[in-house]
């Protein structure tokens, strides 16, 4: 009889993994507004991970801020399992109903824009809230991790190798 190994390597702690650009540089929002490279350059972590910038919504943390010369990005952990709340909006985040990210913060450096908004070159980034649809159109959630998913490619592979040897 042959017989067929699937490894697999499962991780718990991946469970509510999500990242994005929380800021794509170079790129005004709906009201004009444009960061600066460079103006994220003083973020504290961990920073509160929020729903909607409700202050009273918190339902994860960000543990990671980079920026890059494309933007500012962020990953961090929704409280999944723990919080009733954030395993809500991660389902919402895997469907693709809730897809944005937005920051919260207070601007120490602006200058008026030409055409109207401002150039913002220093801030206080307060939190980072994930949102149905983001000010600036290309500040996005670009993963989102379950170990619930691999849980389930892990069944499907186990069926089809159970299925295989009984031939």
């Amino acid at each position: 009889m042959d017989r067929l190994f699937f490894e697999t390597k499962l991780a718990a702690s991946d469970a509510g993994e999500i990242s994005g650009v929380a800021w794509p540089f170079g790129k005004p929002d709906r009201i004009g507004d444009v960061i600066e490279k460079g103006a994220f350059k003083n973020v504290s972590l961990p920073l509160p991970m929020l729903f909607g910038h409700d202050l009273n919504d918190p339902i994860g943390t960000w543990t990671s801020a980079v920026e890059d010369a494309d933007g500012f990005k962020v990953s961090g952990n929704l409280l999944v399992g723990q919080v009733k709340r954030a395993d809500e909006i991660f389902a919402l985040v895997k469907s693709g109903a809730v897809r944005g990210l937005s920051v919260g913060f207070r601007s120490k450096k602006a200058a008026p824009r030409k055409g109207g908004g401002r150039t913002i070159s220093d801030l206080e980034l307060l939190e980072v809230s994930l949102v149905t649809i983001g000010m600036n159109p290309g500040a996005r959630v670009t993963s989102a991790k379950s170990s619930v998913l691999a849980l389930r490619l892990a069944e499907s592979l186990n069926r089809a190798a159970s299925a295989l040897a009984k031939g």
